[in-house]
């Protein structure tokens, strides 16, 4: 029987879905305030006025953001990173975390203690960039996708996964001749969707926003990524970034601020596009028509 909801319930539920609305509004309007000085008028930027809507709506700065020839090489540099990394991340995961879902094996519980054991403790920044030195790969983009391949957090994530799936999946596909690798390939990753699409977000995010690695291990204006070249603009210190602001004020006639703010946008954006492309994954049921009978 479906229990009638109480007037005290629907005063509970009202007010969680107001507290929500009010959270989600709130934190919306950061990332308005920068998108209005994106695209409004110089001396709507200037004066200050510009809040949570735009100004003389324009894109003339959005336009000679992404037509930069820096912003375009730092853009391919981490769409290449992001898809490069996540794709080999993602694969090396799902490996490692389906002997790890088997608890049969000898010794397993030994090697699954060392990974969570490497994700409390690690040794640092200072031994993690003499490793990434002595291993030659500063200043390419190996340092960029190497240390971030198997995230032990999302590791266990898709673990806990594969040790909900019904054992009869797989007993039946052995009895057919299949080797492991088919089972984990052909069965297990199929009806993990799921928690892959999820982790494969996680990834992509942690690549795309990465800054601390491009920091430390890349010194080629060629090869810096997007954050870089977003630290660059919004803190006017390096002197490509002091030129974009002098080209811009000199030809286009637009404010530091909406450079900064168009960057941010440009910078945001394409990572935002890929949640709706993974959202199905979440809602979908898990194990729905996987066993029958």
């Amino acid at each position: 029987m479906v229990r009638r909801k109480t007037f005290g319930d629907i005063c509970l539920d009202t007010f969680v879905y107001v507290f929500l609305i009010l959270l989600a509004i709130t934190t919306l309007f950061p990332f308005l305030n920068v998108f209005s000085k994106a695209v409004s008028a110089e001396w709507a930027v200037i004066s200050g006025k510009v809040g949570i809507y735009p100004i003389d709506f324009q894109l003339d700065t959005m336009k000679f953001v992404v037509t930069s020839s820096q912003f375009q090489d730092s853009f391919l540099v981490s769409i290449i990173v992001t898809v490069v990394g996540t794709f080999t991340a993602i694969v090396l995961t799902s490996l490692t975390a389906y002997p790890l879902s088997k608890k049969n094996i000898p010794g397993i519980k030994l090697v699954l203690i060392l990974f969570v054991f490497s994700m409390l403790f690690n040794g640092g920044m200072i031994p993690n960039y003499l490793l990434i030195r002595s291993l030659g790969l500063m200043d390419s983009l190996g340092a960029l996708i190497l240390p971030s391949l198997v995230n032990v957090f999302n590791l266990l994530l898709i673990k806990t996964y594969y040790e909900n799936v019904p054992p009869s999946l797989e007993e039946s596909a052995s009895l057919d001749g299949a080797s492991n690798l088919t089972i984990l390939f052909r069965i297990i990753i199929p009806i993990s969707k799921p928690v892959i699409a999820t982790v494969c977000l996680f990834y992509a995010v942690s690549y795309w926003n990465d800054y601390i690695n491009p920091l430390l291990y890349i010194n080629s204006q060629e090869l810096k990524p997007l954050q870089l070249y977003l630290r660059d603009v919004a803190i006017v210190m390096d002197s490509n970034a002091a030129g974009v602001m002098k080209s811009a004020d000199e030809l286009m006639n637009v404010t530091p601020d909406g450079v900064r703010a168009a960057t941010i946008i440009a910078s945001t954006v394409p990572i935002l596009l890929v949640y709706p492309l993974l959202q199905r994954h979440f809602i979908k049921g898990i194990m729905i028509g996987s066993v029958k009978g």
